[in-house]
């Protein structure tokens, strides 16, 4: 049986107006982005701002259509969103008059579940995602990572195929943005699903991904895939190997730019 999940963009171009509208020169976000995912496969995207990660998630998830290129899940163009490709912004965006277990299981209701399979479902998924018992509470009762949490249940609803990650964790403390981050490792191994997560984090970045994605400056392309050859599982120790400092010092290198010469 043939793996799915598999993304591929290329030579994506996307731009957006600017704050005079027609009349003054569109911002260019993301311009030949070319990148392959393969199935099952984490996949990490750093760059500085404004070089267009999210530009390239919202792309993929089908809720941007680009003005040239074009990106594929599995081997079928993206002009939609599709059920098969979940999305988890920074923000949670629950919907605060519903209940957890209620936002939840919503892909579920559209897609056209019974209750009674729907309930079934939402107990798996709380168990997933760390939050037995919490099916009756509202958004506005939880913590930003229980917030989180619900957000990322809400996404693998549907069991897809392609998990894209807009910097989930970036709002949270330290200790607990690691927590989530060795959760997400859990999941991954759980589901097999093909993730490409935006960050910022170098050491994030290392601890999840099979590789890493440089992008460049506005507007952004590739510039760089650096491979992170860490064993899985992996674990927090591991960033301070002489393979886990390489690549750092790889993604870093990537990033900075070239010095000018005189």
């Amino acid at each position: 049986m043939t793996a799915t999940g598999r993304l591929v963009a290329d030579g994506v171009r996307v731009s957006f107006p600017g704050p005079g509208g027609a009349s003054v020169e569109r911002t260019v976000a993301i311009d030949g982005l070319t990148l392959a995912v393969e199935a099952g496969e984490v996949v990490a995207l750093i760059g500085p701002n404004g070089s267009g990660k999210s530009t390239f998630l919202r792309v993929a998830a089908g809720l941007l259509t680009p003005e040239r290129g074009e990106v594929r899940f599995d081997d079928r163009p993206i002009r939609e969103p599709d059920p098969r490709i979940g999305l988890v912004f920074q923000e949670p965006r629950l919907l605060p008059w519903r209940t957890v277990g209620r936002n939840v299981t919503y892909p579920l209701e559209l897609a056209g579940w019974p209750r009674a399979r729907r309930d079934a479902r939402l107990a798996e998924l709380l168990e997933l995602v760390g939050l037995e018992g919490a099916a009756d509470v509202r958004p506005g009762q939880l913590s930003g990572g229980m917030r989180q949490r619900a957000a990322l249940g809400r996404s693998l609803a549907l069991s897809p195929d392609v998990l894209l990650l807009d910097e989930p964790f970036s709002a949270l403390d330290a200790l607990t943005r690691e927590r989530f981050n060795l959760e997400l490792l859990r999941l991954w191994e759980a589901t097999a699903t093909t993730i490409v997560i935006v960050t910022h984090s170098i050491p994030e970045a290392i601890l999840l991904a099979d590789r890493v994605a440089v992008l460049t400056p506005r507007p952004g392309r590739v510039a760089a895939v650096v491979p992170v050859e860490l064993p899985r599982p992996r674990a927090i120790e591991q960033l301070d190997t002489a393979i886990g400092l390489r690549a750092a010092a790889e993604i870093r290198a990537r990033l900075e730019p070239p010095e000018r010469v005189a």
